[in-house]
């Protein structure tokens, strides 16, 4: 056999094989996926507007808060933040002029503290307070061993606590920084100048946050016939015996069934951030909502995966690497709702295979 035959005929199986591998993954793309996973949002680029370093933050997420928003018409009018804790993703959409009102909603009394007395009005005695106090340890202790007379003292206490215990954890039996950013212990998360400025700077939106210490859910409840309101649903992560959510918040008790049953009755849109655990993926199918998986990276600089839930995720197709979630194999059969051939034909001009 001659060596240009041979070429032609090891080419030939060559295409062969890769088409019998590409029909395979259309079929199993659970077996063949390979996602590359791109980098995660670099929060450095995002301009950070809350006075908190807030554990499970959700600053790498406004990227894609913004795009959301930008895909709606008529445009929203009030944003509904039932967990909003650090509170990045209402200040953003206030600062930017997404919406005319947020309404942040927090149970934990010490964080409550903080928005209360920005809301009315002591921001700037907040402001100065940071700046004149002197920080050691010594001194941080003394300062929360104090009974507070005021809202806005307890606001200061927290603060303090937030930037200088480990992780930024208000929950019981968190301790204080021993290394933080490069060995400065405590000092290393504390910028005076810095978080002035940011409080200084939340004078210009406070008429515009409805801040109410109260359960995220009720509130929830009473926008739901609102078509102008929108809401993006970030909850303590405790779901499928996760322990994240109990250790990093106080109140990390949810029904979560519930947040999913209340989320079917919202006439306005939602997005709602989880971690990706398997029954959440379950509960999300039984209501009916869209996933997708969308990269991150964790306080330990590991990148890795959080789902994204709501009622239309289709504008979220065009980022990279962005995918739905597959489903574990649970033995039942799976409904067919397109032919493989439909499937191929899409793949060959382009489209995604879905993944169910």
């Amino acid at each position: 056999m001659s060596r240009l035959r041979l070429h032609r005929l090891t080419k030939q199986l060559k295409s062969h094989s890769d088409m019998t591998t590409h029909r395979q993954s259309l079929l199993f793309p659970e077996l063949y996926e390979k996602i590359e996973m791109p980098k995660p949002v670099n929060v450095a680029s995002v301009p950070q507007r809350s006075p908190f370093r807030y554990p499970g933050g959700k600053t790498w997420f406004v990227p894609t808060f913004r795009h959301w928003v930008a895909t709606m018409y008529p445009k929203p009018k009030i944003l509904v933040e039932p967990f909003a804790g650090g509170g990045i993703i209402s200040l953003t959409a206030l600062f930017e002029n997404m919406v005319q009102k947020a309404v942040m909603v927090e149970l934990d009394d010490e964080i409550a503290s903080v928005w209360e007395s920005i809301v009315n009005g002591d921001a700037e005695w907040l402001s100065k307070r940071v700046l004149a106090f002197k920080l050691s340890k010594e001194a941080v202790i003394n300062e929360i061993k104090r009974i507070p007379t005021r809202r806005r003292e307890k606001a200061f206490q927290t603060i303090l606590k937030n930037r200088t215990l480990h992780g930024g954890i208000l929950a019981e039996g968190s301790g204080f920084l021993k290394y933080g950013e490069n060995g400065k212990g405590i000092h290393s998360r504390w910028y005076p100048a810095t978080i002035a400025k940011r409080l200084l700077n939340l004078n210009h939106i406070a008429d515009k946050i409805d801040f109410r210490c109260y359960d995220g859910l009720k509130v929830m409840k009473g926008f739901a016939a609102r078509r102008d309101v929108i809401y993006f649903i970030d909850p303590p992560y405790t779901a499928g015996g996760k322990k994240a959510g109990k250790r990093l918040y106080k109140y990390y008790d949810l029904d979560h069934e519930k947040l999913f049953a209340m989320c079917e009755t919202l006439k306005g849109d939602f997005l709602m951030t989880y971690d990706n655990a398997e029954e959440v993926k379950q509960m999300a199918r039984r209501h009916g909502f869209q996933m997708r998986l969308i990269p991150m990276t964790n306080t330990h600089h590991v990148t890795m995966e959080e789902l994204v839930i709501g009622t239309n995720l289709s504008w979220m197709d065009e980022f990279p690497a962005v995918h739905e979630p597959v489903a574990e194999y649970t033995g039942r059969k799976i409904k067919k709702t397109r032919s493989n051939k439909s499937i191929e034909k899409d793949a060959a001009r382009g489209r995604r295979a879905p993944l169910v």
